[in-house]
């Protein structure tokens, strides 16, 4: 699973996802790509579901770019547990999705196999994503 190495802080407030992304909402490297048109969390295992979901559609046939990385650390309480005695322990890390940012990218002869690719990716995030080419104005 992917998470950072060192972190400033060990645990962050939970913030606001609200906004659009100004930055990574362009297709930079591939010639398609996922783009996510709500806001919300994708943990680190959702991640990495969708990129093997992709590799397994496209079989070494296309090059994948991961856009995202999970940054924000979750936290949580044990079970059973009473109320009060601070903030829980560092339970996973999730990457803060805004509408407009790019998640993943593929290069690719066959358009086709790439769109398909990226929708049955799609079918693994908890929020709605669409398919973008190089050429479209987001």
């Amino acid at each position: 699973m992917l998470a950072p190495k060192r972190v400033k802080w060990r645990k962050v407030m939970k913030g606001r996802k609200t906004g659009t992304a100004y930055r990574g909402n362009e297709v930079s490297n591939g010639d398609f790509g996922l783009m996510a048109t709500e806001c919300g969390y994708m943990t680190s295992r959702q991640i990495e579901a969708a990129r093997i979901a992709m590799t397994r559609k496209i079989k070494r046939g296309a090059r994948v770019w991961i856009r995202i990385f999970p940054q924000k650390p979750i936290t949580k309480k044990p079970a059973e547990t009473r109320m009060g005695k601070g903030k829980g322990p560092p339970d996973h890390w999730v990457a803060v999705i805004l509408p407009g940012m790019m998640l993943y990218e593929i290069q690719s002869d066959e358009p086709e196999l790439v769109k398909e690719a990226l929708q049955l990716a799609s079918h693994k995030l908890p929020f709605k994503t669409r398919v973008v080419a190089r050429d479209e104005i987001a």
